[in-house]
């Protein structure tokens, strides 16, 4: 791991527990053992980290909660996959979010903040609800949904849930109130079918 990858790697960390206005300079360069010159050798302030942070973690996001979706054909099927990989590879992912979702973590604390990087954020949000949105639509489209289902009502459900989900294990780290919790949806979307 390159010196740049552990600082990202690092603050991930520390964002996931402190937040980002919470983690100083000081923080980072400790837990990445480098100086204030390695440091900005790589990033040309906080803020600048903070966008390379993000990246990292989209791309671990998607790696957990997407793995195997692709292998499947019904959209609720993939839903159900998306859900079981949130639980059980995202959310219990203590390496790499020690404090729990890192976007959960930012958002609540960026928003008023520093409104420029909670919008960064929001627009994970945004995708994830149009990809659930999307999902709903093919399967009641299939006809593997009832006519009266409202899939945008459903897709805030998800995500809503998905969100309380995460926040309560944050603050608990109760692996079976979080099972519960995500059992509990996917009991719900298979009574949605016909």
């Amino acid at each position: 791991m390159s010196l740049k990858e552990k600082i990202i790697h690092e603050s991930l960390k520390l964002f996931s527990l402190k937040g980002f206005l919470s983690t100083s300079i000081h923080d980072i360069l400790e837990a990445a053992n480098t100086s204030k010159g390695g440091f900005y050798n790589h990033f040309s302030s906080k803020e600048d980290l903070f966008y390379h942070v993000m990246e990292e973690a989209n791309r671990i996001w998607r790696e957990k909660n997407l793995s195997g979706l692709d292998e499947i054909e019904n959209p609720i099927e993939k839903i159900i996959k998306l859900l079981e990989n949130y639980r059980d590879r995202y959310l219990k992912d203590a390496e790499n979010f020690p404090g729990g979702c890192i976007f959960i973590t930012l958002s609540v604390e960026l928003n008023d903040q520093r409104p420029k990087l909670s919008k960064e954020i929001d627009k994970g949000f945004i995708g994830t609800k149009n990809m659930l949105k999307r999902l709903l639509d093919q399967s009641k489209k299939q006809g593997e949904l009832r006519k009266d289902v409202s899939t945008e009502t459903v897709t805030e459900m998800l995500f809503a849930i998905m969100l309380g989900a995460s926040v309560i294990y944050g603050t608990n780290k109760s692996t079976e109130s979080l099972d519960k919790s995500i059992n509990s949806v996917i009991g719900y979307l298979q009574e949605l079918k016909p």
